[in-house]
């Protein structure tokens, strides 16, 4: 029987599946079911529906945001084309419910397996470059897709969007908020917990070769090529799946909500909360949220006191911005290295401040 336990003194395994385990004591196990009962239980009954609508997109920005950590903190490969495959995820789902009246259980998966397709379709030309080629490659396939949304007036509707149907949510508008609510967190969790587990295998092994060093990887005996489409497509599936979600949590979509400044903020996500981390792409999207909903009210309050022309727009492109630059120069692993350094300091004092000074005599 596994011994329940609260402190891990040291980093020692004497087997694989202590390895393999997610948690290394009793205590992360604790922290996940509380912070499970705290989401699903206790912050719904507590909050108004407004605060339950910016966690929604909270979670569903996290799902994104997982998606592209999976394709550049993982596989070292830069996408300006996120926004698109997230696009194309809500574009899926809504064409699916408005004109086919498919189910969400059937609209939602086909948004991610649709954008998984349109990934190795961007893939398949992109890849055979590298660095800023590859980079410029998928800003030409954003850009494309962006044209699709506004000209394919029969199937997107155009600069005007397109909207879902009433029937599908007969539900009052609080019930529909909350069952939205829901399906989106307990997808978060799944999802994320499926994702540490890939990274966690051979795929995930291979990732991290092909991030460090593709040519060696190639010498080794990995077609390259291969798993850059599979990371590609994994992470344009959940990518995908965040769109359609978004499809059901907006009720309307436009060419303007999937723009290539999407595109960045998904990469601002992954910077701030930490390259290469699961749990930093969920820091990364409650960072960007906060900031967005704090924008609207700090635009009012620094128009006041020094009298500048000043939109939240602006505002929030200008801060999340500068996040952006303070954490490449100062925290490059992001918010999630900032909780592993807190973390360590913890496990090892005091005994790491009479190391440190032994060491610098």
């Amino acid at each position: 029987m596994k011994r329940f336990h609260f402190y891990n003194c040291g980093d020692f395994k004497a087997s694989y599946e202590e390895e393999l385990s997610l948690f290394q004591t009793g205590l992360g196990w604790l922290w996940l079911i509380i912070g499970l009962i705290l989401i699903l239980t206790v912050i719904p009954m507590s909050v108004n529906p407004p605060v339950i609508r910016i966690l929604s997109l909270m979670g569903i920005y996290s799902i994104a945001a997982v998606g592209l950590n999976i394709i550049t903190g993982y596989t070292g490969m830069i996408s300006l084309g996120h926004s698109a495959i997230f696009g194309m995820g809500a574009y899926t789902a809504v064409i699916l419910a408005s004109g086919m009246n498919a189910p969400f259980w059937l609209a939602v998966p086909a948004g991610g397996l649709i954008s998984a397709i349109i990934g190795i379709g961007f893939g398949i030309p992109a890849f055979r470059l590298s660095g800023f080629y590859m980079c410029f490659a998928t800003l030409a396939c954003q850009k494309i897709m962006e044209f699709i949304f506004i000209h394919w007036k029969g199937l997107t509707g155009g600069v005007d969007g397109i909207s879902l149907p009433e029937t599908v949510f007969p539900a009052p508008a609080l019930k529909n908020d909350m069952i939205i609510y829901y399906i989106v967190f307990i997808l978060l969790a799944l999802m994320s917990w499926a994702a540490v587990n890939l990274l966690r295998s051979k795929f995930g092994r291979v990732f991290l070769a092909i991030k460090d060093d593709r040519k060696v990887a190639g010498t080794m005996g990995i077609p390259v090529f291969k798993y850059k489409l599979l990371s590609f497509a994994v992470g344009s599936f959940y990518t995908g799946i965040a769109g359609a979600l978004f499809a059901y949590y907006n009720r309307h979509i436009s060419p303007g909500d999937f723009t290539l400044s999407l595109s960045i903020v998904f990469i601002a996500m992954i910077i701030i909360g930490g390259i290469g981390s699961v749990r930093g792409s969920i820091y990364g999207a409650v960072v960007i949220i906060l900031i967005k909903e704090a924008s609207v009210y700090g635009e009012r309050t620094l128009s006041d006191m020094f009298d500048i022309s000043l939109t939240s727009a602006s505002l929030y492109a200008f801060v999340t911005g500068l996040l952006m630059v303070l954490f490449i120069i100062l925290k490059p692993k992001g918010l999630a290295g900032i909780w592993d350094d807190i973390c360590s300091a913890f496990r090892s004092w005091p005994f790491s401040q009479g190391i440190d000074h032994g060491f610098k005599r």
